[in-house]
């Protein structure tokens, strides 16, 4: 038998607070039983699982996600992230059109938004 990633968990400080801004980006809701306050919040379709831990986060994730919109461009993603309270850590975009965007969310955690499949032209 192998093994296989039941979740990817990002520890933080709230983790229902931090999995409603996720699931706010992701479009799939947290898991019906996650309520203010539980030191666990599951987006269970994305397997994202988030856990209140006392730490601090204090230097660069080691591992990220790369956030690749479907029914919009990048740039229009990258705004309605920003709106939703994300903020920009360094805007890889170039003139050509190509690049990425990597953000933070309202804790500090890295991610990227890639371009659409459309600009990509896939």
């Amino acid at each position: 038998m192998t093994s296989l990633i039941r979740h990817v968990t990002i520890d933080c400080a709230d983790a229902y607070t931090l999995g409603t801004f996720w699931s706010q980006v992701l479009d799939q809701p947290l898991h019906e039983e996650d309520h203010p306050g539980d030191p666990m919040a599951l987006i269970e379709s994305a397997g994202v699982l988030f856990v209140t831990v006392p730490d601090a986060k204090t230097v660069k994730n080691r591992v990220h996600l790369d956030l690749q919109p479907q029914d919009r461009t990048r740039d229009e993603e990258v705004e309605r992230l920003l709106a939703l309270g994300a903020t920009v850590v360094d805007d890889q975009r170039r003139p050509d059109g190509t690049g990425w965007v990597v953000m933070g969310d309202p804790e500090g955690n890295e991610f990227c938004v890639e371009r659409s499949a459309g600009e990509r032209g896939e």
